[in-house]
């Protein structure tokens, strides 16, 4: 259990960087979402615009070591990355508001509109899919979505391992079942509260949001993942979506050349 845990919260197909190089930053801008936060971006290519979203304690620059990334600039497409706020070069607020209400789906629909973009694709992994989700449902400029690691446990408002989490990360040593979490974090040059916060907050999508959402989304799972809940389940609650399994588990399905291909596949 415990494995799968850490699986569930730290995936390594998006693991931050031990540091980004000056080069990098160089290649990124920064967008001033609506509460004054800023999101670091990088954008690559000019042609359909596609937006990557990281996992939990995960920054922009993990997709560069998975096949999704160049492949994708590879086909023609623009591919926009971001560090979701609380992660990597993105500011850190440590207040409830700057987390709740969607703050990190709107941030993603905010920086969109300011690029002056009508539609687009977006690909989440892991928590990243949990904004895609919300996305989906808020956003109808998204025509495609992909969904990665993710089964239908995040639908819970109460789920036990967000609320665990959000506890660890306040200094709660009685929640067990996360302690794998909190030893990478304490490895790791995090900002626990910022993290804390974004479990705290960390949205869920109703059943009943999920039955109107009318465009094709592709839900694709290593198949040795089973962390994050059933996603055959998570597949009935979605009327346009379609299942795709590749090799791998939950650290590394993501990387993966088939993970790749099924992606293109599905948004060709």
């Amino acid at each position: 259990m415990k494995k799968l845990l850490i699986c569930f919260l730290v995936c390594l197909s998006l693991l931050p960087a031990a540091s980004v190089s000056a080069q990098e930053i160089a290649q990124g801008k920064y967008y001033t979402s609506l509460d004054g936060t800023r999101i670091y971006y990088e954008v690559k290519g000019s042609g359909y615009p596609i937006v990557l979203i990281h996992g939990f304690t995960g920054t922009s620059q993990g997709w560069k070591r998975g096949k999704l990334y160049s492949n994708l600039i590879a086909q023609g497409y623009q591919v926009i990355i971001l560090d979701q706020r609380g992660n990597g070069l993105s500011d850190k607020p440590h207040t409830d508001a700057a987390y709740a209400n969607d703050a990190e789906a709107k941030d993603i629909m905010g920086l969109v509109s300011s690029m002056g973009i009508k539609v687009y694709h977006a690909v989440g992994y892991s928590r990243g899919s949990i904004i895609t989700s919300r996305l989906m449902v808020l956003d109808k400029r998204v025509k495609k979505a992909v969904m990665g690691g993710m089964g239908a446990d995040y639908t819970n408002p109460e789920w036990p391992r967000r609320i665990h989490a959000y506890k660890a990360l306040m200094g709660d040593t009685t929640q067990h079942d996360v302690d794998d979490m909190m030893v990478w974090i304490n490895k790791n040059p995090f900002d626990k509260l910022a993290l804390a916060y974004q479990q705290k907050h960390q949205p869920s999508t109703s059943r009943q949001q999920l039955a109107k959402v009318k465009m094709p989304v592709l839900l694709i799972d290593g198949s040795e993942d089973t962390t994050n809940g059933d996603v055959a389940q998570l597949q009935k609650l979605i009327p346009n979506a379609v299942m795709k399994t590749v090799p791998g588990d939950h650290n590394n399905a993501g990387n993966s050349v088939q993970f790749s291909e099924a992606v293109i596949a599905f948004l060709k």
